[in-house]
């Protein structure tokens, strides 16, 4: 029965870790918006301002990554049954 509850917290925790992709997905697309936005009102600082988006990009994403290692871990490795 402890095996069962644990497995059953486990995909809980899980789906829960996977809801961390829905804040880099809205934030990434909000930064590209304004950043059509910069570009359109300043073509001559899409250089810096392309940069500047794929830097900002590629650090919210890695919050959706986290959250994906952790329901990864939670489903298949699962350290938690160890003890059981």
């Amino acid at each position: 029965m402890e095996r069962a509850i644990v497995l059953a917290a486990s995909a809980i925790g899980a789906g829960l870790a996977m809801i961390a992709g829905v804040g880099p997905g809205i934030g990434e697309g909000y930064a590209a918006g304004k950043a059509c936005e910069a570009i359109g009102r300043q073509p001559e600082a899409k250089g810096p301002v392309t940069s500047t988006l794929i830097l900002g990009c590629a650090l919210a994403e890695t919050t959706g990554l986290y959250g994906l290692i952790v329901a990864l871990i939670l489903m298949f490795v699962n350290p938690f049954l160890g003890k059981l």
